[in-house]
């Protein structure tokens, strides 16, 4: 509907019966609000033609289209929304002389980095036709030069107390339709204080609204459930928010979602407190506002949110479900937790179509992002999925699935940032990965540790590096058909002379590699190296380390490892670093999970010294880094 067509009589006798009807009965409004309430109208007579030409000679500009004709129906409003007591007809709109100071103090604020639209808020304040007579200290602006192809002035709604940017409005239409929503939000959180519910004909339509959303979205139907479930929020209808919030937390858009005290319900709070829980220890937020969060609470549910956030603080917190789907979740995890992030996903989705909500105000697993091993699977296009595949028995067409990943390899560890310092790790075959902290660990190491986040954990920060002891913290996982791996992604300086290859004890029985990519530094100038090592057995059958300037090798190296043939003077250590990598993939069918390793969580444990004690008179440096980081 175009503007022209737009039934400004009918859009202002619905609002205004709205309005009246929500008035309190017992109350003795004021003498204008009191003729206002028995008309059953807030507006006035309309403008006539002579009063708007009058208002246009004295203005200097034709008004532009949606307010010209507001004004044919009436000439001013009362109760724009919750803030402008007073809107201006003919008579009282005016042009905005800012005695604020507005215009110089967001124009200040620029510089060559502002954005257009940055620009034209600056410019508006000196230019703009003020339409709020009487407000608490709530601006309307209608800005003559921030004009459309329709001729519609865009109009900016500024309220002074709230520290917001002024809200951008595309027309004084949409500016009213807005007002109109702030109306039935102030009145359903106004009829919930006195008890008076706040119905009428449009309540009903939206709350109907919002049930047809709710089957939508289960049917995977998400962007058409999340614009009406948008526009039910604006109004303020009770179901909408938390509801939203669910979809909103898949698609990663967070701020703001706070599910409206459902978190707190004795049925979807097992769901959706673990998201609060999670945000707040992120968020580095103090006991106050996690108390803010629970306002409204049981003891009872007040103690166990408080347990909840030590057991998100600690990564203990394990996301459940019911059912078929239930059990897809526990072995998701299974798989997640050993770096098999896109197997994880794969039973996740076959699954999701089982998936039963625990009530009507339910829409998707969504609390499957606050567990601390199977958030880091669901990336943003996966919430996509989710919430496209049909649930709880609603038809509709899954969508397709993900196309099947290659293997990872090792070639892409050259080129990560992450990495740029430096990366070892030890490939074991025939071993799962919970069993190699009794092939690799220190005795004092305390074992398999629950998973981390490897960007934030004690991986990169307070750890010593030492040429005399070299425990390393690894990341373990599965390497692919067979094989497991124990990575260090920051190790510390290659001890060349004292070096020892933990490839022979970690082999067993079977067959065990060591790679250490080790890049120059830049404190002391070392050069780079590269090594690589096979054991069998339990005995070291071959090796070879290589700078630009050396090459040391051991045992009866394989023709597809010759070091003369990976790396030439011209190309050492980026491109023989890619070549060697590649040759140990493709000759031994191994791989490392880029996903797990880079953004998802690993169990770790600390391994024996990859160094020998110094012998006499030799020296040794230890190098301790100490940081804090909260992690999650």
């Amino acid at each position: 509907m175009t503007d022209t067509d737009f039934d400004w009589r009918s859009f202002l006798a619905r609002w205004s019966g709205e309005w009246a009807d929500a008035q309190d009965p017992d109350a003795s409004p004021p003498d204008d609000e009191a003729h206002a309430l028995r008309a059953r109208w807030l507006g006035f007579a309309p403008a006539s033609p002579e009063r708007i030409a009058e208002a246009e000679r004295r203005l200097g500009r034709r008004l532009p289209p949606s307010y010209r004709a507001f004004l044919e129906v009436t000439d001013g409003w009362r109760h724009a929304g919750g803030f402008v007591s007073l809107l201006a007809g003919t008579q009282g709109a005016r042009w905005f002389e800012d005695e604020v100071g507005f215009a110089e103090l967001y124009e200040d604020d620029l510089d060559e980095d502002s954005t257009p639209e940055e620009v034209m808020r600056a410019g508006m304040w000196s230019r703009a036709l003020q339409l709020d007579v009487e407000s608490d200290i709530t601006y309307v602006l209608m800005d003559p030069g921030d004009v459309d192809e329709d001729g519609e002035w865009a109009v900016s709604h500024y309220k002074g107390w709230s520290g917001d940017l002024p809200e951008r409005h595309a027309s004084f239409r949409e500016f009213m339709e807005a007002m109109y929503a702030e109306f039935h939000q102030l009145s359903v959180h106004g009829g919930e204080r006195s008890g008076r519910e706040f119905v009428n004909a449009t309540t009903e339509a939206l709350d109907a609204d919002i049930e047809t959303a709710r089957s939508d979205a289960l049917a995977g139907r998400y962007a058409r459930a999340e614009a009406v479930l948008a526009r039910a929020e604006e109004f303020g209808r009770p179901r909408a928010k938390p509801l939203l919030d669910q979809l909103r937390w898949i698609l990663g858009r967070r701020d703001l979602a706070d599910f409206a005290g459902l978190a707190l319900h004795p049925v979807y709070g097992a769901e959706l407190l673990p998201l609060l829980a999670m945000e707040h220890v992120r968020s580095s937020h103090d006991e106050a506002s996690w108390g803010f969060r629970m306002r409204g609470a049981t003891d009872e549910a007040r103690r166990a949110g408080d347990a909840l956030v030590e057991r998100t603080r600690d990564g203990a917190f394990r996301y459940t479900a019911a059912g078929v789907f239930g059990r897809a979740v526990d072995e998701a995890r299974e798989h997640a937790r050993w770096g098999r992030t896109d197997t994880a996903w794969r039973v996740l989705a076959r699954a999701l179509p089982e998936w039963t909500p625990l009530g009507p105000d339910h829409l998707a697993p969504v609390g499957l992002l606050a567990d601390p091993v199977l958030a880091p699977v669901i990336t943003e296009a996966r919430g996509r999925l989710i919430l496209s595949t049909p649930r709880a028995g609603e038809p509709g067409e899954a969508p397709a699935p993900e196309a099947e990943a290659e293997p990872d390899g090792l070639a892409w560890l050259a080129a990560q940032p992450e990495y740029e310092r430096g990366y070892r790790f030890v490939l074991v075959e025939g071993v799962a990965p919970a069993e190699l902290p009794a092939r690799l660990g220190d005795s004092e190491g305390g074992g398999l540790q629950e998973p981390v986040m490897l960007q934030s954990s004690a991986m990169w920060w307070g750890r010593s590096h030492s040429s005399h002891e070299d425990r390393a913290l690894v990341a373990v996982g599965s390497a692919g058909d067979g094989w497991s791996f124990a990575f260090d992604g920051r190790p510390g300086g290659f001890a060349d002379q004292r070096f020892v290859s933990p490839a022979a004890a970690a082999s067993g029985t079977g067959r065990a590699l060591v790679v250490w990519s080790a890049p120059g530094t830049r404190f002391d100038g070392t050069p780079d190296v590269f090594h690589l090592s096979m054991a069998e057995a339990g005995e070291e059958r071959w090796a070879f380390t290589v700078r630009p300037t050396q090459v040391r090798s051991s045992g009866h190296v394989p023709e597809a490892f010759g070091p003369g043939r990976l790396f030439t003077p011209e190309d050492f250590h980026r491109e023989g670093e890619l070549r060697a990598l590649r040759a140990v993939a493709e000759e031994f069918g191994v791989s490392l999970p880029r996903f797990a390793l880079t953004r998802g969580r690993l169990h770790t444990f600390r391994t024996r010294s990859w160094t020998r004690p110094p012998a006499p008179g030799e020296t040794y440096v230890t190098l301790t880094v100490t940081a804090h980081r909260k992690e999650v």
